[in-house]
């Protein structure tokens, strides 16, 4: 299952207004925003608490696609890291917590063929 994906967007004031109103029939909603220097590079949007889809400011193309795949556990992140990378994908994280997303966001992330961001993540504790 797809846990969250991530896009890259020429115009993000249009692009966030344009997904704030499409995206409202299924319930979702801005959960959360960051900034650099007062302008807004990335948006999320998802049902409360869980954050599914982001747009961050880019060239759409220029850019890899990021894909996060939902895990049961924490094994399993780091059997699909073990796999990827024995399959040729290249390392853009080894599997850890990374708790600046929550305490326990468990990921690994490998690039692709085409240095897409392929990631394998398990939101639970041990």
């Amino acid at each position: 299952m797809i846990d969250h994906v991530s896009i890259r967007v020429r115009d993000i004031e249009a692009s966030r207004a344009f997904y704030r109103k499409a995206l409202a029939p299924l319930g979702y909603t801005v959960l959360m925003e960051e900034s650099v220097a007062g302008k807004i590079d990335i948006v999320g949007y998802g049902i409360a608490p869980k954050t599914e889809f982001f747009i961050g400011r880019g060239f759409p193309g220029d850019t890899p696609v990021h894909v996060a795949f939902r895990a049961k556990n924490r094994a399993q992140v780091r059997e699909f890291y073990s796999a990827a990378m024995a399959a040729g994908g290249r390392d853009n994280g080894a599997p850890e917590l990374c708790p600046e997303y929550h305490p326990d966001y468990f990921g690994a992330f490998v690039l692709d063929p085409d240095g897409n961001n392929i990631e394998a993540v398990c939101h639970d504790p041990e």
